[in-house]
C-alpha cells in the first residue's frame, strides 16, 4: 500500500473506523460442502504457508528487483498445476487455472514487493537483507494469493470458468500494475472481475471495503505564467488562489486523524464528515522560476471527481478576469494518478456472499474516502476490469499485535492468512458458481 510515509499520522490511523473492534473468533456459518472443502484445504495447508510467509519476510525484495520472490511464486504455481506466465511488466507472475468449463473468468492480485527499512524487525524471523523489510505486509499478502490459488487446485474439479492469479511488482513505487498492463497483461488474460486484499489494523476476522473510491484522488495542480517582473507578487496570488479551492474549515475535525473512528462521524457511519471535500496541502507549494515562466503548483486532495474536474476552469476564470490575465500560459494538473475505484455491483454481491458464509459480525462497510494520501496500484487494473479492493486485519489486540502498514512496529497476526484464504476462495467460488457467463 502505497504511502506518503509520514508515521505518526499513519499510526494514529490504527483507529481508523475500528471503533470497539475485538477480535471475535471466525465464524463457522458454512453450510455447503465446498465452503466446508476450503475450509478443511485451508487448515491441512496453514502451517506451510506461514513457512512460506516467513520465508518472503526472511528474503525480501525491493520494488523492481523482486526476482527470488518471483522464482518463488513461480515454483509454488507450478506444483499446483497452474499454467504460468513470468516477466510481465519486470517480474510479475500471473498464474492460470484453467477449469476446461465455460464459465466466468476471475482475477485475483496480490503484491509482492518489499520496502527500504533500516527499523528492527521484531520478530523470531527478521529480514535478511540488510535495510530492506516488509513493513507493508506485502508477503503476507503473497502468501494469501498462492493459498487461494492451491484451494482453488484443489477444487477444480467442482468449478467452472478461469481464475487467474496476478503476482505484481513494484506496487509502493505506484508503477508496476501499469508496467504490468503495457507489458501486455491483459493480451494474456481476459477477465471479467477482479479482486485484491491489503492488510489493514483491523482483528483478524475482520473485512473491510465500500463500493466507489476507498481513498482520496491526489493531483498536482499548476499555474504557468509568462516571466516578467511581476513573479512574486503573481506566486503570492496563485497561492491564494489555490488555497481557496479548499472547502474544509481550518478548525474542523477533519484534520485530526482520530476522527477516522469516531462512530458518529468517521468512516462507518454514513453521515461522515470524510466526503465531498477538497484540501490543499500547504507544504506542497513549489514556485519554479526560469528564463521564460515561471510556475506555482501545489498538491491536493479530494474525495470527488467533480470538485477536481471543476478546478481547472474555475482557476483559469478567476485569472482571466484578473490583471495577470494576459501574462498567463496555461492551468493544468501535471501530476496525476489512478485511485482505486470498487464497482457497486461486484463490492455489494461480494461482500453479501463472505457475510452469509463467514458472518455479518466480520464484515465492516465503510463510507466516504480516507484523506491520508493512502493509494494502491490496483487502481490501475480497475481501469480496465471491475473490480474490488478489501482491508484485510491482521491485528491482535490482546497480544499487542498491530498490522499498521508502513508504522515502526508494524506486525501480522498470521492468522490472517487463514482468514483471507477462506473467505476469499468462497468469494471466488460463489462469483464462478453462481454468476457463470
Amino acid at each position: 500500500m502505497t504511502s506518503n510515509k509520514k508515521i505518526i499520522k499513519l499510526i494514529l490511523f490504527i483507529q481508523f473506523l475500528f471503533f470497539g473492534l475485538v477480535s471475535c473468533g471466525q465464524n463457522a456459518k458454512v453450510k455447503t460442502s465446498i465452503h466446508t472443502d476450503i475450509q478443511e484445504q485451508t487448515s491441512k495447508i496453514f502451517d506451510n504457508l506461514v513457512t512460506i510467509r516467513r520465508d518472503f519476510h526472511m528474503n525480501p525484495d525491493l520494488s523492481g528487483k523482486e526476482k527470488r520472490t518471483s522464482e518463488k511464486i513461480t515454483e509454488y504455481l507450478l506444483s499446483l498445476g497452474l499454467e504460468v506466465k513470468t516477466n510481465i511488466g519486470g517480474y510479475g507472475v500471473v498464474g492460470i487455472l484453467n477449469t476446461g468449463k465455460k464459465g466466468k473468468r476471475i482475477a485475483w492480485r496480490a503484491d509482492i514487493d518489499a520496502m527500504p527499512s533500516d527499523i528492527p524487525d521484531d520478530v523470531d524471523f527478521p529480514s535478511k537483507n540488510k535495510g530492506v523489510r516488509h513493513i507493508c505486509g506485502h508477503d503476507v499478502n503473497t502468501t494469501i494469493a498462492l493459498g487461494i490459488a492451491n484451494v482453488m487446485a484443489s477444487q477444480k474439479e467442482k468449478l467452472t470458468g478461469t481464475i487467474y492469479f496476478i503476482f505484481q511488482p513494484s506496487e509502493e513505487p505506484y508503477t508496476g500494475a501499469k508496467a504490468m498492463i503495457d507489458d501486455g497483461l491483459f493480451d494474456i488474460i481476459n477477465p471479467n472481475e477482479i479482486y485484491g486484499s491489503h492488510i489493514a489494523p483491523l482483528a483478524t476476522t475482520m473485512i473491510a471495503t465500500k463500493p466507489g473510491w476507498l481513498f482520496a484522488d491526489y493531483k498536482t495542480i499548476k499555474i504557468s505564467f509568462q516571466n516578467s517582473d511581476e513573479n512574486d507578487t503573481i506566486a503570492a496570488y496563485s497561492k491564494e488562489l489555490i488555497s481557496n479551492l479548499q472547502n474544509v474549515a481550518p478548525d474542523s475535525k477533519f484534520w485530526d486523524p482520530n476522527t477516522l473512528s469516531d462512530p458518529n462521524i468517521g468512516l462507518t457511519n454514513p453521515n461522515t464528515i470524510f466526503t465531498d471535500y477538497l484540501f490543499v496541502n500547504q507544504e506542497r507549494f513549489n514556485v519554479i522560476k526560469t528564463d521564460k515562466d515561471i510556475s506555482i503548483d501545489a498538491y491536493i486532495g479530494s474525495s470527488d471527481s467533480k470538485l477536481l474536474a471543476a478546478a481547472i476552469p474555475q482557476l483559469k476564470s478567476e485569472i482571466r478576469k484578473s490583471k495577470f490575465a494576459k501574462k498567463l500560459i496555461d492551468v493544468t494538473y501535471s501530476y496525476e494518478r489512478a485511485t482505486v475505484n470498487n464497482d457497486k455491483h461486484l463490492t455489494q454481491e461480494s461482500l453479501a456472499s463472505i457475510a452469509q458464509l463467514y458472518g455479518t459480525e466480520n464484515i465492516i462497510r465503510l463510507y466516504g474516502e480516507m484523506p491520508d494520501y493512502r493509494g494502491d496500484d490496483f487502481a490501475y487494473f480497475q481501469e480496465h476490469v471491475p473490480g474490488v479492493y478489501f482491508y484485510l486485519g491482521g491485528s491482535n489486540f490482546e497480544k499487542g499485535i498491530i498490522s499498521m502498514p508502513h508504522a515502526p512496529n508494524f506486525a501480522v497476526d498470521e492468522e490472517c492468512i487463514r482468514t483471507g484464504v477462506n473467505y476469499f476462495s468462497s468469494m471466488i467460488i460463489e462469483r464462478l458458481k453462481n454468476h457463470t457467463k
